[in-house]
């Protein structure tokens, strides 16, 4: 205990360390609370989307903090489901059938237009198929159609904004998502950047329908911005993507730096101990693996025969045991051997496994130790690297695969520049939280390093 005690002291001795300490203590805690929030399963689902997933998100839309660096209020969100919110009427028609109205109002207090306009119908029924028509009401009470007789069905997404039909209406022929929030006795085509109008729009759905007819709407506006981290061109929140790339880091450089320093450490006491052939079998695996590229064996693997983010931790882990660690493990371990308390341990008759792991191998550790933080960035810069080059686990989403999406999605040509700039933040803090750790503990246990 007294030891722990004086190791804190040492440390806190160093502000770097504290503030890698800080770092490191913030990605544990948000790897704790990706795992609790998004379970690894609805995380892996979530990630893979498909039908029904994100399509209330828009696409491509920036963090909502980046609002506070634009002059003007970028556009939200908005979901209008006729199930919770708007207004249903009905009206009896006296022939088996009646008059459904379903008015979802919503009020528009943003600086900039929609991106995109949806509307959703959900339909339960029995017989011969009905029709439906939409309207439009502005602020100022101006009445637009946007359909007139639309057929029900089952499911269906009626894309607004993709109407040939309802583009010919706008004025000026803007899209659908602008127009429609304009003033069309105010504006004037070429005569600046149009402003949308603020206030309250309603739009409401009207059809005639037999009795007992189930029939449901939801429209979505989608906006500028959206979440903590935004959208990308596939509709997926980025927040699942930054939230669980912590834990997979994590993960990948603990087990990457026990699995590998740990393995060289122990294997290098072993053979220098023993010496003879154990030790020589050790050096010369140690420099055939030296000559092996590591980078494009990887790249062969996920190329030829899988992708899988945990096969490629086995294969780095591997190809790090016989390392230069081992050479600079050895030359240590070959200078402890001839220490006095060890020369003394084997003339009171200690076992050849209690002479390694009891005395010899703790004399060492401290080195370890340092060496072992230091080690695990690395392990994730590479992980990173393998996703960049699009080697990365498709099914996982980590860090370096939202940078691969944005790549693909040439996300920098076309000014979503937060795809790249937040997974690149979180690589840049995991290194610069590990390396300050590292540097501390080296110059805490390496007496040569130590400031006076």
């Amino acid at each position: 205990m007294r030891g722990f005690v004086s190791f804190f002291r040492s440390l806190r001795q160093y502000p770097s360390a504290i503030a890698g300490l800080i770092i490191v203590g913030i990605l544990v805690g948000i790897s704790v609370y990706a795992v609790i929030a998004i379970p690894y399963g609805e995380a892996i689902r979530l990630w893979r989307g498909g039908a029904g997933v994100w399509d209330d998100y828009p696409r491509n839309a920036a963090p909502i903090w980046y609002d506070l660096f634009t002059p003007a209020r970028l556009s939200r969100t908005i979901v209008l489901d006729s199930r919770t919110t708007g207004e249903r009427t009905a009206e009896s028609l006296g022939d088996g059938t009646e008059r459904v109205r379903i008015a979802l109002g919503f009020d528009f207090p943003y600086d900039s237009f929609p991106t995109e306009l949806t509307l959703y119908t959900d339909a339960t029924y029995e017989g011969k198929r009905t029709r439906y028509s939409v309207l439009w009401t502005r602020p100022d009470g101006s009445e637009t159609p946007i359909v007139t007789d639309r057929g029900v069905r089952t499911r269906d997404g009626y894309y607004l904004s993709q109407d040939i039909q309802l583009l010919n209406q706008m004025p000026g022929r803007t899209k659908p998502e602008i127009g429609l929030f304009l003033d069309p006795a105010q504006f004037v085509p070429g005569a600046g950047d149009p402003k949308p109008v603020k206030g309250r729009y309603t739009l409401t759905v009207e059809a005639v329908v037999p009795e007992g007819f189930e029939f449901e709407s939801k429209l979505v506006a989608y906006g500028q911005v959206h979440g903590l981290a935004g959208t990308d061109d596939r509709r997926r929140d980025l927040t699942v993507a930054l939230l669980w790339g912590a834990p997979l880091a994590l993960i990948f450089g603990l087990l990457g730096a026990v699995g590998a320093n740990v393995t060289t450490f122990v294997l290098a006491g072993i053979g220098t101990w023993y010496g003879g052939r154990l030790d020589a079998i050790f050096q010369r695996l140690t420099q055939l693996n030296m000559l092996l590229p590591t980078l494009p064996i990887l790249i062969m693997i996920g190329q030829f025969y899988s992708r899988s983010l945990w096969l490629m931790l086995a294969i780095i882990i591997l190809l790090s045991i016989f390392s230069a660690g081992m050479l600079t493990y050895r030359a240590m371990f070959l200078q402890a051997k001839q220490a006095p308390y060890i020369e003394a341990a084997k003339a009171y008759g200690a076992s050849n496994f209690r002479l390694i792991f009891r005395y010899l191998l703790p004399r060492i550790v401290p080195v370890l130790l340092p060496q072992f933080v230091l080690v695990i960035p690395g392990f994730v810069f590479l992980e990173t690297s393998l996703a960049v080059l699009g080697l990365g686990d498709p099914l996982l989403p980590t860090w370096g695969k939202v940078i691969n999406d944005a790549r693909g999605a040439d996300a920098l040509y076309k000014g979503y520049y937060y795809w790249v700039i937040q997974p690149a933040i979180a690589l840049m803090f995991t290194g610069f939280g590990f390396a300050m750790i590292g540097y501390a503990l080296d110059r805490i246990f390496n007496p040569r390093l130590r400031t006076m």
